[in-house]
């Protein structure tokens, strides 16, 4: 036999070494992928034989402070279809979109995807899902599904808020809450070959969905209705844009009911509820449909800011009282307007005459309300403007909440922007500002953050988190506050407030009127008007303000909101068991009843004296009215029974005609025209920019309240 070669036994230790080699690679290989990547690859191969549809979880309830349900999820059943599965799709189609009142062609569409799964139609009823469920067709599949429902309908929309189809929050507590409100959702696993069939063998699993915990509101149901009732009955008799009711505990801070008429169904929230509406929205493109949606959803409570006009003197009151407790000693004298300033004129609703410092709040004067904010001075009015919590979020549990609009630093406050801010204009907030600022007034000083939410339970009623009332600074002392609560009840009793009175409950509170300002200026015959009231003010149990949106008719504060204010506040202090406290004055008041008079038809001197001569005082929306100026309408209507002091609406035919000559408007900018029309207080219309070129009437014309001033205007 023949020795081997050297180079033979080199080769044949070479292949040995390669095979070596290649072995100890497949064995490190192997330990690699059994040992070390045994999880991730049987985790892989697990997706790949397996197909899951996801199983909702159960979103929580939202109740509010009693237990009530506010918000719950009900069942509801989901459509799902597996293609690969479905042998006949044709026929498959024609029986699906037959129970389901389908198009055919989609239904066809959808189970001929090449997918894995494939929702067909989301929350069919029940018996369309025990029909789909009796035809038993391979490959499709009905779980179990559920969806929001709200039970009260419209019913505290803004506070609650809606879902998507998917049950994520989209507004309100359902979106600020909803990762507690959400749950985990399970998922239905089947085991499938390469071709997507479910395999004979394991079966399936289901891994049960994990349901999402429940919100308890601060909000009562009862007193949400009170809101309700009254903002819809004031946004009806009044033809208002919106109307806002916010009721609140001033010592907790605890939101009890906040309402926004006109307002949305959450089971429903792209369709309005007017009817007339619903069809002009048809004829929308998606874009302008957007638009409305977004409009509708507003809360107008926290996401709209507004002038507060004279509900801010209050603000400015407690400020100057509590830099200067002797204030209350001093005296104001008010001759109709405050006429220092250069190049302006600011008015009042009257000539006062001399007044003391609560009687200044009480008529809610402008003039005295200027001198006041000239002896806080610019400064520290800014800081309690701030202190007060008016520029900054009031922290609320609700999304787009407003900071409102205050100047940056006292540097930027004019001698005008300081004697305007005095009276509430040149300011914008929002109607949870003014609340809060009520409560902090209320409460002792305390400024708190809103409270909505009062804790989280679990499906079993345990408490998982908890929201205690926080105090977010010290604003006045008590002492400014316990004077601050007698001049507002003089506001009720002797002041503009007395449709809030209410015999045993000691009311207080300021009326507020201001003018709308759109795209930077004043908008003549737009208003809006406010009460803010606190009760009993000897120990405050709620604050409640009122805000009516752009009134047809009447737009003064104290006219239209308090008797609103009125029926909250008493339904509410009933409801909660205040006992009345009466003393004489309220004795006397309740059995002065006095029938009113009809005075309709009668010339305003006449029948003004006549309501006088009963004990009865009147108002009406005109200023400049003359004995001979007729009584159209009145409120109340004759026969109607009232106490003593009460006040009645008188509506004229017309206001006096006060003729004047039309000024020459030639060469002023648009600064300088409005600023002489609105101290006229006709209506105009104004064209361009720049300097004024033509105007009708012409300069020297007679004119009255009646003419339309037309002015055009040119840059050049």
């Amino acid at each position: 036999m023949q020795t081997p070669s050297k180079s033979t036994k080199n080769r044949l230790r070479f292949v040995l070494g390669g095979i070596i080699f290649v072995g100890l690679l497949l064995a490190v290989r192997l330990v690699q992928l059994q040992i070390f990547k045994s999880e991730e690859l049987k985790k892989g191969a697990l997706e790949q034989w397996t197909r899951a549809i996801d199983i909702k979880s159960q979103r929580g309830i939202i109740y509010d402070r009693k237990g009530k349900k506010l918000a719950v999820s009900v069942t509801a059943y989901t459509v799902w279809a597996t293609p690969a599965e479905i042998k006949e799709p044709k026929d498959t189609a024609k029986q699906i979109a037959s129970v389901l009142d389908m198009d055919e062609e989609l239904v066809y569409e959808k189970i001929t995807k090449n997918v894995s799964t494939e929702k067909i139609k989301q929350w069919v009823t029940k018996e369309e899902a025990t029909e789909l469920r009796k035809l038993n067709i391979r490959g499709v599949a009905v779980v179990d599904d559920n969806k929001r429902y709200y039970p009260y309908g419209n019913f505290a929309a803004y506070i609650l808020g809606f879902t998507d189809i998917d049950n994520n929050g989209l507004y309100g507590v359902e979106k600020t809450y909803n990762k507690y409100l959400t749950g985990i959702p399970g998922k239905w696993v089947k085991t499938t070959d390469a071709a997507n069939r479910q395999l004979p063998y394991d079966g399936e699993k289901i891994y049960d969905a994990t349901d999402g915990y429940s919100i308890v509101l601060t909000i009562d149901e009862t007193i949400q209705h009170f809101a309700e009732k009254a903002a819809y009955q004031a946004y009806l008799e009044n033809k208002a844009k919106n109307v806002s009711i916010i009721v609140m505990e001033p010592f907790s801070g605890d939101v009890l009911a906040l309402a926004n008429k006109n307002d949305y169904d959450p089971n429903n929230p792209r369709e309005p509820l007017d009817k007339n509406v619903k069809e002009e929205w048809e004829k929308l493109s998606q874009e302008e449909l957007q638009k409305k949606w977004f409009e509708m959803w507003r809360n107008f409570a926290i996401n709209d800011i507004y002038e507060p006009g004279s509900t801010f003197k209050m603000v400015v009151a407690a400020a100057a009282l509590e830099e200067n407790p002797d204030i209350i000693n001093s005296h104001y004298y008010c001759n109709g307007s405050v006429r220092d300033i250069k190049g302006v004129v600011l008015n009042c609703t009257s000539k006062h005459g001399s007044q003391t410092f609560s009687e200044a709040i009480h008529n809610s004067c402008n003039v005295a309300l200027v001198n006041i904010g000239r002896q806080l001075g610019k400064e520290k009015l800014l800081e309690y403007i701030k202190a007060f919590g008016f520029g900054e979020n009031s922290g609320i549990d609700l999304n787009g909440e407003q900071k409102g609009i205050v100047p940056s630093g006292p540097e930027t406050i004019k001698e005008v922007n300081l004697a305007t801010m005095s009276y509430g204009h040149g300011i914008a907030v929002t109607p949870i500002q003014i609340i809060n600022s009520l409560s902090t007034i209320s409460n002792g000083g305390n400024l708190l953050k809103p409270r909505l939410v009062k804790e989280i339970i679990d499906s079993e009623g345990n408490s998982i988190k908890s929201f205690e009332s926080e105090v977010r600074r010290k604003v006045i002392s008590e002492q400014t506050s316990k004077t601050m609560l007698n001049i507002l009840r003089g506001v009720v009793e002797e002041g503009s407030g007395k449709r809030a009175y209410i015999p045993g409950y000691r009311v207080g509170g300021k009326t507020g009127t201001a003018q709308k300002i759109i795209d930077g200026r004043y908008a003549p015959g737009k208003y809006i008007a406010s009460f803010a009231a606190v009760a009993p003010t000897d120990d405050p149990k709620i604050v409640v303000l009122v805000v009516i949106d752009e009134p047809s008719g009447s737009y003064y504060g104290g006219t239209i909101a308090g008797p609103v204010i009125k029926s909250v506040m008493e339904d509410t202090l009933n409801y909660l068991e205040v006992e009345p406290i009466y003393d004489k004055k309220d004795e006397e008041e309740i059995e002065k009843k006095i029938t009113v008079p009809d005075v309709r038809n009668k010339p305003i001197g006449e029948g003004g004296k006549e309501l006088a001569d009963l004990g009865l005082k009147y108002i009406t929306e005109y200023q400049e009215i003359s004995a001979d100026s007729i009584i159209v309408d009145q409120f109340p209507l004759p026969g109607v029974e009232v106490i003593k002091g009460s006040i009645i609406d008188l509506y004229l035919n017309k206001r006096t005609q006060i003729e004047r000559l039309m000024p020459d408007l030639i060469g002023k900018t648009n600064e300088g025209v409005v600023s002489i029309l609105d101290d006229l207080g006709i209506q105009y219309e104004l064209k361009g920019n720049g300097k004024a070129i033509r105007q009708e009437p012409e300069p020297g014309v007679q004119i009255n309240e009646d003419v339309k001033i037309f002015v055009e205007f040119s840059s050049q």
